[in-house]
């Protein structure tokens, strides 16, 4: 970072156009917290997240914090993997494995996801980690102690097949408010409604596929009942106005609606022990366990750094900030604040919860693979021979333009490829690229003297508008608008072409004398144009630093500045290139996106719904989700058996499908013959441990294709209560292609 210019600070304009942001910054600064803490959701570890999660909380998370900390403000960044939840184990079984191993496969995997996407926190925590635990068990035992808790009997659901309670997420059934017939016991996945397991219509155990009964149980509630007085007068009173109005009108329907006891405890054998006496069974239920996680979060950053991690939870002038998605809002801002309340901790300041992310014209929807994950993006462009962190930039700009601040939006691939192409490429980096350029060309390389006494209104306006910008990008971040103040970055790139071709530099370089050196006066007005495009770069790494992080320092390189011109303090100002610095050649901050990568993705995408189709639609009895519980089919008689021709085969090799994570390709020696068959078997079982293995084969069922490859035949599987899928084979050795009768 150089030296100021004497003619950039002391010319007058530049001086009259920051009076007024300057004295307003100083009010902030006066009126700013002592220091932030800001959590972004917890995301289930029970698989890979896809771009709908980052640009939902941790993108609109990482940028505001990006801005606070090139503020100099004291602010953690707090996220990690919620490990808790039903869908882990869910998923174990899915995957045939435990829930330990799930947490331990995907937590990493996400970490590193979120790194290669500029996520930056300060701390990505587990609640699996022995503090998490104590931090949890200790907000459960201070609650139950003062009396805040209620111990209450009653009916829950429990499958008798199973001989379990069920969690809301065991049952399925009917959504009251849409009709979606898959509706989760705590929440339908298609309108995003909140929902308990006893509105649900024709709920069924997910477990066995039964109607569930209701038997009596003893669970800790929550009274939120009890405090709905607080409800409305902290947030229909005093956030009314600051928060986004669709988390104030959900909040409000919620309390209008009657706040009910909540329980916090479940019977179950995955998750936190609860406790307290006559416990034994009982886990804390996530949705208590999980936002807990940001406290033990925090207190695992604080042991890491030397620091006190209770200024940050119990000094009221920490200002806390939850990035959710919608879907978390009653979580956040009804359930987690009575628990803080009750605990004697700070209230989040505000709860910026965005809507959902649609892609090309449907809902994301990872059991339907219609969904673009964070780690397909990164392998397609960011680890491709010619991509780089330039396109995670890409990403995180897109993802912001079309952020779904206040109502649903939608990602497409066209979209994608115009955002980048139209405006990363064409006016952003075109500005910046034309600038090193000309400057190298009529400029000797070096960043030219400012002439003040040659500036036109041209000039004195395009100066003041670098000031604007920043004081208006600022105010957008600091209202949480964050696809505004993106816009005010590019328009300042947009004004800076602007400026360059009506000055054009190059047609003045012509203006010679009789030795071919140009006229001063012409060269004057192109040291100012100059000059001032280069002071607009540096402006612009620092305004596009907080969105685009990889960007800002690739204009750092090519300024050969330090990153810590960054700091927010510089922005606004025409004095950050020293003059008579020699500056690195332009190379160019993004590439263009082909017609053919979008056209490939497009398909891809179609080509995983198709193959969802097809698996989900695989022969009832090599891949039927139901249990041995399930119930007795249709009757049929014995001419419909008679017409199946049962074979005992012999598995002779065994590979796993590309890209298809239950199939394995078997070849199975059926004594006349040898035939591949396609099964869904592959979480269930190692290729080599099955080889040599005898089988129940159908034999003359019609062929079809999976995957590409054409199955001739279906494997008799037998599946258990847990999900576990076993071979239906003779007790001893047979020769392949004996009948089954």
């Amino acid at each position: 970072m150089g030296s100021q210019p004497k003619t950039g600070i002391n010319c007058p304009l530049a001086a009259d156009c920051l009076v007024l942001p300057f004295f307003k910054t100083v009010w902030i600064k006066m009126n700013q917290p002592k220091r932030y803490l800001i959590t972004a959701a917890l995301p289930y570890a029970n698989g890979l997240k896809h771009i709908g999660h980052l640009a939902g909380a941790y993108l609109p998370a990482d940028t505001y914090v990006r801005y606070l900390k090139a503020q100099k403000r004291d602010v953690v960044f707090v996220c990690g993997s919620d490990e808790h939840g039903t869908a882990i184990p869910i998923q174990a079984t899915k995957e045939g494995t435990t829930a330990q191993a799930i947490i331990d496969k995907y937590h990493p995997i996400i970490a590193q996801n979120f790194k290669e996407l500029g996520i930056e926190f300060d701390i990505y925590h587990r609640t699996s980690s022995p503090l998490h635990h104590e931090t949890a068990q200790e907000f459960f035992r201070v609650l139950n102690e003062k009396g805040d808790l209620e111990i209450k009997e009653s009916e829950q659901y429990f499958d008798e097949a199973a001989n379990s309670f069920l969690a809301d997420r065991y049952i399925k059934g009917t959504c009251p408010n849409c009709v979606y017939e898959s509706a989760y016991g705590d929440q339908c996945e298609r309108c995003g409604k909140s929902l308990s397991p006893d509105e649900l219509i024709n709920p069924v155990s997910t477990l066995s596929g039964n109607k569930p009964i209701k038997k009596a149980t003893k669970h800790w509630y929550l009274p939120l009942d009890r405090h709905e007085a607080f409800l409305r007068n902290w947030i229909l009173k005093d956030h009314a106005q600051d928060w986004r109005a669709s988390v104030v009108g959900q909040c409000k329907s919620w309390i209008d609606g009657g706040l009910q006891a909540r329980a916090v405890t479940r019977d179950l054998d995955w998750g936190i022990s609860v406790p307290a006496k006559d416990a034994e069974g009982k886990v804390l239920y996530v949705w208590f366990d999980a936002p807990i996680g940001y406290i033990s979060a925090t207190k695992q950053w604080a042991l890491d750094n030397n620091k006190d991690w209770k200024p940050y939870w119990q000094d009221k002038e920490t200002k806390l900030v939850h990035f959710i998605g919608k879907d978390n809002i009653v979580f956040h801002c009804i359930i987690f604040p009575v628990m803080l309340q009750l605990h004697g901790d700070i209230l989040p300041e505000n709860v910026p919860a965005n809507e959902f992310m649609n892609l090309e014209g449907d809902k994301m929807s990872t059991s339907r693979n219609w969904k673009l994950e964070m780690q397909d993006y990164i392998d397609d462009f960011i680890n491709k021979e010619n991509g780089g962190p330039q396109l995670a930039d890409t990403l995180r700009y897109y993802l912001t333009q079309i952020a779904p601040e206040s109502k649903d939006s939608e990602f497409t691939w066209k979209g994608f490829q115009d955002a980048n192409n139209s405006e990363l490429v064409n006016i952003f980096g075109n500005f910046v690229n034309r600038a090193l350029v000309l400057m190298h060309k009529l400029c000797k390389s070096k960043v030219p003297p400012l002439h003040p006494e040659l500036f036109d209104q041209l000039d004195k306006d395009t100066i003041a508008e670098i000031a604007a910008a920043k004081q208006r990008v600022e105010d957008y971040l600091e209202g949480y608008k964050f696809r505004e103040a993106l816009f005010e970055v590019i328009n300042l790139a947009r004004t800076g072409n602007q400026y360059m071709q009506k000055k054009e530099p190059w047609i003045l370089a012509k203006q010679v004398d009789e030795n071919g050196q140009v006229l001063p006066a012409a060269q004057g007005v192109i040291d100012n144009t100059m000059h001032i495009c280069l002071q607009i770069c540096a402006n612009l790494a620092i305004l596009v630093n907080p969105f685009l992080p990889f960007t800002a320092k690739k204009i750092c390189y090519l300024l050969k500045v330090v990153d810590r011109m960054l700091e927010w303090q510089n922005a606004g100002q025409l004095n950050l290139l020293r003059v008579g610095y020699n500056l690195r050649p332009p190379e160019l901050l993004f590439r263009k996106i082909e017609d053919t990568e979008v056209a490939y993705q497009i398909e891809k995408l179609h080509k995983a719904l198709e193959n969802s189709k097809q698996e989900q639609a695989a022969p009832t009895i090599e891949t039927s989700a139901a249990t041995a519980f399930a119930p007795v089919k249709a009757e049929i008689v014995f001419d419909d058996f008679a017409k199946i021709d049962l074979r005992v085969g012999t598995i002779v090799s065994a590979e796993k499908v590309e890209k298809a994570d239950k199939l394995l390709k078997l070849n199975v020696d059926l004594g006349f013959e040898t035939r591949t068959i396609v099964s869904g078997i592959a979480l269930h079982f190692d290729t080599a441990a099955i080889v040599g293995k005898q089988v129940t084969v159908v034999c003359n069922l019609a062929p079809r294709k999976m995957r590409g490859i054409e199955s001739n035949g279906m494997i008799l599987m037998a599946e258990d209560a847990s999900g576990k899928l076993h071979f239906v084979n003779p007790e001893d050795s047979i020769g392949a292609g004996a009948g089954v009768s």
